[in-house]
């Protein structure tokens, strides 16, 4: 998937670190953890982590059909006549279908009514084969092969006049390219290309119990391998080795994970940065990022100092963390069923401006959350201007931040439920600086 983080995975790989657990990035984690060659003994705190993959199962065939209706339920009443997935999120939620990007079109139709077919590479057709047999539409899946020198785009047109839809409105998934979009209006002038995103966010936004389940587990997983390697962590330390330490909690725990460290002053990009850091008494740390539990994500952010400090700017560090402690329990007082999602930004952003870090955007730069599932960021969005209203079972992250350029940032952030009644988190608020995995 898409990472906002990327360039982790390659950082994580360093050779130079204290141990090497191979963590891989967001974008190629499949699904099974990362294979640990540690350098030296794993410290005591992260040997004696356990697997927690027995309390996972994924995701059915039957669960993708239903999503499948969903999605034709959805597409009656947005006007659509099809969807158009290529390989992404959205066709592996759908068809269970982990596909490459690449210059050849490789698609799935979704009618509206009618049978979804496949648009294939005839040479790539085999290969296809082995994941459609294994998803919803089975053995029966109709398959339209292109050889190289023939339009894919003409095998779509015609896929679609064959179940009566010449013209008519076709809905593109956010993550198609132009090039792919464009060479089927093309093909196809009658059709009319729209955005199929009120189709492939109107069934993601709206979690199951199941993908609840996974999400509730990932988000243990996290914050189980943030503990314990922060308590294997020894000033002196660089930035690349906790990550190395967090890589190794992952792998005993069963589950592929990365994750983002920034010290001192580079705790004040949200982001971070890829300079080399280390890791001193009494100075700030911030950790974030997360896991994939059968395809589904955590995104958890703490904010620590390692040991005690007693110097003034310790007294800031500590009245900036207790303010966006406040903004963060502001905003999940503030979520609940029917609230626009930008009310809830405005809660937590009232605390952190009230208390002198304002107007705007001066020192809390970014929304107060995003949307999460198979995608660590998804809809919706919790930043000023979404109207969309908050329902049961919708995911997002709840993650207030103050950053004073040069000197340290704060941010708290943990995997916010909406409820029935309102908003519960995954994992409890971290209690202070100095314990950041005691219960607030």
């Amino acid at each position: 998937m898409a990472s906002r983080r990327g360039f982790l995975g390659a950082v994580a790989t360093t050779a130079a670190a204290v141990l090497s657990s191979n963590i891989p990035s967001r974008l190629e984690a499949q699904e099974s953890p990362s294979a640990a060659t540690p350098a030296a003994p794993l410290p005591p705190t992260i040997a004696a982590l356990k697997s927690m993959k027995d309390q996972v199962q994924p995701i059915t065939i039957d669960e993708r059909r239903a999503r499948i209706e969903n999605a034709r339920r959805l597409m009656v009443e947005n006007r659509l006549d099809a969807l158009m997935l290529m390989g992404g999120t959205s066709m592996m939620y759908f068809a269970g279908m982990r596909w490459g990007g690449g210059e050849r079109l490789f698609t799935l139709i979704l009618p509206a009514k009618g049978d979804p077919f496949y648009v294939c590479p005839a040479f790539e057709r085999d290969r296809a084969e082995e994941q459609i047999v294994q998803g919803p539409l089975g053995q029966g899946a109709e398959i339209r092969s292109w050889q190289e020198d023939e339009s894919p785009y003409e095998r779509v047109a015609q896929g679609l006049k064959d179940r009566g839809i010449a013209s008519g409105r076709l809905g593109m998934e956010e993550q198609i390219e132009f090039v792919f979009s464009n060479g089927v209006a093309s093909a196809a002038p009658a059709l009319e290309i729209v955005s199929g995103t009120p189709v492939t966010a109107g069934c993601r936004m709206h979690k199951s119990d199941h993908e609840i389940a996974l999400m509730r587990v990932a988000a243990q997983v996290t914050i189980t391998a943030y503990e314990a390697a922060w308590r294997a962590l020894e000033p002196g330390m660089t930035q690349r080795q906790l990550q190395q330490l967090i890589g190794a909690a992952y792998n005993q725990l069963g589950f592929p994970g990365e994750a983002s460290v920034n010290v001192g002053a580079y705790s004040a990009l949200p982001h971070g940065s890829r300079q080399p850091q280390t890791i001193h008494e009494g100075e700030i740390v911030m950790i974030d990022d997360g896991c994939l539990v059968e395809g589904y994500t955590s995104d958890i952010t703490r904010t620590f100092v390692v040991g005690k400090a007693t110097d003034l700017r310790m007294d800031k560090m500590r009245q900036v963390f207790d303010i966006v402690h406040r903004a963060q329990k502001a905003a999940l007082a503030t979520a609940r069923p029917g609230i626009e999602c930008q009310a809830v930004d405005a809660a937590a952003r009232k605390v952190i401006v009230d208390a002198g870090y304002g107007p705007g955007y001066t020192y809390f730069t970014h929304r107060v959350g995003h949307g999460m599932g198979m995608d660590m960021h998804e809809w919706p969005y919790l930043v000023k201007g979404d109207t969309v209203k908050l329902a049961p079972a919708m995911m997002s992250s709840d993650e207030p931040g103050i950053y004073i350029r040069g000197e340290f940032g704060v941010r708290l952030e943990d995997d916010m439920h909406i409820t029935e009644n309102g908003a519960e988190l995954f994992t409890r608020q971290s209690a202070s600086l100095e314990e950041p995995f005691t219960v607030a």
